[in-house]
């Protein structure tokens, strides 16, 4: 599908962002990479706060990286995946989302680890 360098300028136009004020980064594959190529976009300085807007479940590991490579950042998360309803649920309602769901769970849980144990992030388990 169509990756978030391309979907974001849409999206930030029709928010009504202008071309002028958008730094777009389209080379990374990963997370870790947009955290590196972005610093080098962007170069932040001693005493900036950056925004960081990602979705929820991805937010402990994009704030990890994004620290790391220098951005004081505040977490901005979006994109929740909760029905709204109390209790968990799993595999009652539609096990094909439960597992879509777990999958993405179990997906960032290991992507958490194994930054940690490559030294990218300094946590394993990164607090809010």
């Amino acid at each position: 599908g169509e990756g978030d360098a391309a979907t974001a300028p849409r999206l930030l136009t029709a928010l009504g962002v202008a071309a002028d004020r958008m730094i777009l980064e389209n080379k990374s594959r990963n997370t870790y990479e947009n955290a590196v190529f972005t610093k080098e976009l962007v170069t932040p300085k001693p005493g900036e706060t950056w925004l960081l807007v990602t979705s929820a479940f991805h937010m402990p590991r994009a704030k990890a990286l994004f620290d790391k490579a220098g951005f004081a950042t505040v977490p901005w998360p979006v994109d929740y995946r909760t029905s709204g309803r109390e209790g968990v649920g799993l595999f009652r309602d539609n096990p094909a989302d439960s597992l879509q769901a777990t999958t993405m769970a179990i997906r960032e849980w290991i992507g958490l680890f194994a930054y940690w144990l490559s030294g990218r992030i300094d946590q394993p388990f990164p607090g809010g």
